[in-house]
Formats: C-alpha cells, sequence, structure tokens
C-alpha cells in the first residue's frame, strides 16, 4: 500500500544509526559523545515549528539525547525502550493518532515493529539489509550525516511546507 504523506503528523526517530552515525565513543572518564548533523536538526526544527511532532524512542539512554532533543523541541523523548511498540502506542494515545499518521525512520532490526506499523518508514542508506523490505523511502545518505534530513524533506515537500519555509527564509532581511 502506498503511503500518504498528507497524513503524516508524527515522526519517529532512532537515534544511533539514525540521528548519528552509529557509533558510541568514550573518552578516558567514561564520558559518552555522540555527533549530530547540523542539517537533521534544521529539519526537525522545521517540521516541528510547521506543526508536525516529533518524538525520539530509543533503546539506549543518553544525557547527550535528552540535550539534543530538547534544544531541537522535542518534547517526546524516550529512552531505554526495550519495546518501541508499547512506547509508540503510548505516543499515539497521546495525541489521539494512528499508525497511518505516523512516520519512523531507523537503521536496525529493533525497528522492524514499529516500521512494519508506521504509515511511512524511511531506513538510512546504511541501514542493515533485512530492513529495507519493511521501508517505503531509503536516503542517499547514512546516519547522522543528513539521512533524516532527507527524510523530512520529502513529508514537508509532499504537504507543501518546504516551500513555506524556503520563502520564509527568502524574506528575511
Amino acid at each position: 500500500m502506498k503511503p500518504n504523506l498528507k497524513e503524516i503528523k508524527i515522526i519517529i526517530l532512532d537515534v544511533d544509526g539514525t540521528m548519528t552515525d552509529g557509533k558510541i565513543t568514550y573518552d578516558n572518564n567514561g564520558i559518552e559523545t555522540k555527533s549530530f548533523d547540523v542539517k537533521d536538526g534544521m529539519a526537525i526544527a522545521q517540521a516541528i515549528k510547521y506543526g508536525i511532532k516529533v518524538a525520539i524512542i530509543t533503546g539506549r539512554s543518553s544525557k547527550i539525547v535528552e540535550y539534543r532533543g530538547s534544544e531541537l523541541g522535542i518534547s517526546d523523548i524516550y529512552q531505554g525502550v526495550e519495546n518501541k511498540i508499547a512506547t509508540l502506542d503510548k505516543l499515539l494515545e497521546k495525541y489521539e493518532y494512528t499508525y497511518e499518521n505516523v512516520a519512523y525512520m531507523g537503521d536496525d532490526i529493533n525497528d522492524i515493529p514499529a516500521m512494519m506499523r508506521a504509515g511511512y518508514v524511511g531506513i538510512t542508506a546504511d541501514a542493515v539489509s533485512d530492513i529495507e523490505e519493511f521501508s517505503h523511502f531509503k536516503s542517499r545518505y547514512n546516519g547522522g550525516y543528513g539521512a533524516v534530513r532527507e527524510f523530512i524533506e520529502t513529508i514537508l515537500k509532499a504537504n507543501g511546507i518546504w516551500s513555506k519555509i524556503i520563502e520564509s527564509y527568502k524574506s528575511k532581511k
């Protein structure tokens, strides 16, 4: 079934390997670091600004994710999640959405249950091959290198929002 991007009201993102390159780096003091793509962040912030909710559901827990998500205006950040469907169901109930309203982007097999239900599914260029069959969209970019931006742009363009964003920046002086 072909997804209807005009029905998308919420974008759910995995973190490691989707919003980041999937590398988990620790310094000598055990402090974890992650890198996020600023262009992904711009698309996330614009989607939120124009009325599309964005949420994070990730299996790991990290203060960095909380910080970056809050910085972008993401209010629904769920970390340490083993059962992404249970969390997703709570989100849908909270906002009175259906799975048809969900765009989901991930990169690995733990994303399959959510991908099987979401109305529009995206994967990164470097996603594991086992999840390709569940996707509607495969980015040209790897996780952490613009994949989220490209995915969100397709949604915003399909809804006539991206052109409004560009026009808003053209008119700034």
